[in-house]
This record gives structure tokens, sequence and C-alpha cells, in this order.
């Protein structure tokens, strides 16, 4: 099967660059000043449409996806690079969900189909010129720049059309989309023909027109995962009519009423409000009906019954095509728009935290301390520089980090590691 439409990926913006330690350095120039350059910011993550693609294939074989980091600050004051954001193209629809939660991110066809930053790149860290005061005239310290977001994606495709053709499998919705429009799906005299939904521009005249999509024939249980109705049924998700297809020739021996009665069903099982979206009942194949051997009547109670609309057509000989593409256009200007799904997270997607969290691990006698905030702060110290490394020991106590790991059972002799810079512990 060549279509794609649900996948799990990683994303990660890019490191911001460090900032320099550097002086300035020229004949006769005793005292230069500090001139260490900035850090670059690190690329986003951009999710943008394509609005040439359909399927999401391009996501099929590789799950992981990294920006570049941001360029480290040099001497002179140059500035380090700004990385280029990544940009990950998919089709117009596409819903970004939190992997974890299951939550909707951004829906990929809201604002027109903008540009979506998913991660933010980090900050590109300052040079050393910039902490240089009137009582520090030589910074041996600078600040390293920030991590770039990162966390697990969903990337499920919610196809963007007006209308949805809906039916048991060759009961003639290909054909009537090729029919209506210029898509050309592939039409034969076998069931599951079609194999992926396939979208067509349907033109009323004037420049206006609607897109209907054929979804793949859906069976008994579709809504439980049989056939294709299950990978398929969340493209009628955001369609405002849905039109159902039958064949009213009955030429396979089935029964139109117990038809649409099925299909109704799978649709009130995968979604309620889905099977209350508007319906026109499109009778198919009337150019090969036989009422002697048929109950018309029959059908078009039960059709009246439910308030539907019905419209008999033949997309072979072309009968009834014109009076259905005015009437749909017509119901189309009732219905509200197509639907955007909402963000479903609080506030701005923030991944990397900044908070007081602080994992403590002991290994015989060696401590191992952790958190993103201290990772962070390490970035500003210079170890080989005094007044920058007591600055660093003020901000561990400030925050309990050296009365947690007292709790712990840590005492003087003993080897403290955080992040590799490691220290033994004196009371």
């Amino acid at each position: 099967m060549n279509f794609f439409d649900h996948v799990k990926i990683y994303i990660k913006a890019g490191d911001g660059g460090n900032g320099a330690i550097a002086f300035h350095r020229e004949k006769y120039v005793s005292h230069g000043g500090p001139v260490g350059g900035d850090g670059g910011n690190g690329g986003n993550i951009v999710f943008r449409v394509d609005k040439g693609t359909n399927t999401l294939l391009a996501y099929r074989y590789k799950h992981k996806f990294v920006a570049q980091n941001g360029g480290n600050g040099t001497g002179e004051k140059f500035h380090g690079a700004t990385a280029d954001d990544l940009v990950l193209t998919v089709p117009e629809g596409t819903l970004i969900k939190d992997a974890a939660t299951g939550k909707v991110i951004h829906d990929m066809s809201e604002n027109g189909g903008a540009d979506f930053i998913a991660c933010k790149g980090g900050r590109g860290g300052w040079g050393n010129k910039h902490f240089a005061t009137a009582t520090r005239q030589t910074p041996m310290f600078a600040k390293n720049g920030t991590r770039g977001e990162e966390r697990e994606v969903e990337l499920e495709l919610k196809m963007i059309a007006d209308v949805g053709l809906i039916g048991y499998p060759s009961v003639g919705k290909s054909s009537l989309l090729a029919r209506i429009s210029a898509a050309r799906p592939k039409i034969a005299d076998y069931h599951f023909t079609t194999l992926s939904p396939n979208l067509g521009v349907v033109s009323v005249g004037e420049g206006a027109g609607f897109v209907a999509a054929d979804i793949p024939g859906l069976i008994d249980g579709a809504a439980d995962g049989a056939g294709l109705g299950h990978d398929f049924l969340r493209h009628v998700d955001r369609c405002r009519l849905l039109l159902h297809v039958v064949d009213i020739s009955c030429f396979e021996g089935r029964d139109p009423v117990e038809d649409v009665k099925n299909i109704n069903s799978e649709l009130e099982k995968y979604s309620p409000e889905l099977a209350k979206r508007p319906q026109i009942i499109i009778a198919n194949k009337v150019d090969s009906l036989d009422e002697e051997l048929v109950d018309v009547k029959a059908f078009e109670q039960f059709v009246d019954d439910n308030e539907w609309e019905m419209i008999y057509v033949s997309a072979v000989t072309g009968e009834g095509i014109q009076d259905m593409i005015w009437r749909v256009s017509e119901r189309l200007k009732m219905l509200p728009p197509i639907t955007v799904y909402e963000s479903e997270e609080e506030g701005e997607v923030v991944t990397v935290k900044d908070d007081k969290d602080i994992t403590i691990r002991r290994e015989n006698d060696t401590f191992y301390v952790e958190g993103e905030w201290i990772y962070n702060v390490m970035g500003r110290i210079n170890f080989d520089d005094y007044e920058s490394l007591n600055y660093f020991q003020r901000v561990l106590a400030d925050a309990g980090v050296f009365k947690m790991l007292e709790e712990r059972g840590c005492c003087d002799g003993h080897t403290v590691s955080i992040y590799d810079f490691e220290f033994d512990y004196v009371k």
C-alpha cells in the first residue's frame, strides 16, 4: 500500500553556540580588553505545508530530525553563525500531536497552512565582552548557548476536503470522482481497487468549486479495523458534507437500505459527531436499474424517513451529474467551514525546563548531580577562573544542593560529579 498517513518522529532544534573568552591583542596596546564574540542561535524545527503531496511517505523510514547548532563565538567580537532552520514539509491537513499525551499541538491547515515552529533553537551564549564592568575589566568567563527544544511528535494526516464520498466497495465512488473532476483514480471491477483517498477539485463555474475526496471502501467492522475503513475514516473527519454512494442497480445482489444502515453504523462507532454530518444519498448506476428487480419505492421511503436528499446518477452516462454538482455546491454554502483543530496544549510549547529539579544518584562514594538548570548555569562558568568558580559554589549553596547531598550521606572526602566536573566534597 503506497499511502502513509500516520507516523511518530523525534525532532530536536539546534543548540545555541557558546560565547567566546578572548582579549584584544595588538602591538603597543597593553590592555586590549575583552572581545569574546557571542554564539549563534540554533536552528528551529519548522513544519511547512507542501500542497503537492497527500501522504506522509517521506517519514516512513526516517524518524529522527535534528537541526544544526549555532556557531561558537570567536575573538574580536565575531558572532557565531546562526544555524538555518530545519524545514519539514507535510501535506495540508496534517495534525501535529504530542506523542506522549496524544494532545494536538498544531493543525497545519490553520491560518492557511502557515509555517509552524514546533521546536525553538537554543539561544547563543554571550561572549566575555558582555561581562566587563568597572571593577571586573578582564572577565575570564563567558556564557554557553542554551539547548534547543526537543520532543517526540505524531503526525496524523486528516485530508482537507469539503465533500467525502463514502460507501461500500465497487459502488462507483472512484468513477464519480473521475466524472466530476480531473482526478484519475484507479477504476476496476473488483473490490478495494482504491487503496488510498483521492482528491479532486470540482468546478461549478466562475472560479468557484469544492474539493471532493474518494474515501476507500468501507465494510462492516471498519470502525474496529476491518477492511480499509479503519485506516481512512480519519479522512472523513473534516468533510462538511458526505455523499453516500449506493449501487441502486443492486448488480451484486446487495440491499441498498442495509448498505446505508451498515455504513452509518460504522460512522457512529468511529465518531458520533461524524455520523451526524449532513448526507446526500447518491443512487449510482441508474443506467443499469431494473425496477422489476429492485424495490425502488421502498428505498425512497427509507431515505424520506431519514430526511435525506437523494439524487439518481450514472457515472458512466453522466445522467444526473450536473444536478448533483449544483445541489452539492448549494448545500455547502449553508454549512460551516472546514474544521480546524485547536491546540490542546496549555500555553507555549516548551520542552527545555529551567526549574530547580535536581537528581542525585549515588554509586559507592561518588554522588552524581544532574539538573537542566545546573547544566545551563555551568555554561557560564570558567572553572579555571577563581571568581567564576566561587560564583558557581554560591549558586549550588543557594539552591540547596549541598544540603541535599548531606541528607543523602555525602561526607568529607566523597566525590561529587556534576556533568563531568568533579570535586572532593568538603563541608
